[in-house]
């Protein structure tokens, strides 16, 4: 069972790490990536700002370090959507279904905040990541008319339904 809790200041810097190593492992390290997101150096800033439209879950490992994390917030660009944001986890947490896990959390999180669908967008780079949203259930859709990541070039969107 995964052990998570609310991102506080003094998770900031890992999970930074723990993102950035990911995406330099896909060759993601570019412009138009979460790697450059101006606000990744300080996501507890960000995500505890607004907690009723917001929330960062950080995975807790068996000694309570950091393994990974997840966010969802607002998605300005469709009615009652949510996005999901940021789901790495350090590669020491791998196959062990705490993606999966994280995931449920992030829907649960959002079902119970009003959301009344999910909105993600990723890169073909991430092809175990999109595996596991479309196992999700999310099915992939057209590119919004304006993202913040221009790199991404995969869509999906999950339609709730009280789960």
């Amino acid at each position: 069972m995964l052990k998570y809790r609310k991102i506080e200041s003094s998770d900031d810097q890992r999970i930074a790490e723990i993102i950035r190593a990911n995406l330099e492992k896909v060759h993601l390290n570019i412009p138009g990536t979460a790697y450059f997101d101006p606000e990744l150096g300080h996501l507890s800033s960000y995500y505890n700002s607004d907690p009723d439209r917001r929330v960062y879950f950080i995975a807790l490992g068996e000694q309570d370090d950091v393994i990974g994390g997840v966010g969802i917030a607002e998605f300005d660009g469709m009615e009652d959507c949510a996005e999901l944001q940021k789901l790495y986890l350090d590669d020491s947490a791998k196959g062990k279904s705490r993606g999966k896990e994280l995931m449920q959390l992030a829907i649960s999180w959002a079902v119970s905040s009003g959301y009344k669908r999910i909105y993600l967008e990723t890169h073909t780079n991430l092809s175990a990541a999109m595996s596991l949203y479309e196992k999700m259930g999310f099915r992939q859709i057209e590119k919004p008319c304006s993202t913040a990541h221009n790199t991404m070039n995969r869509f999906y969107l999950k339609e709730l339904s009280g789960e």
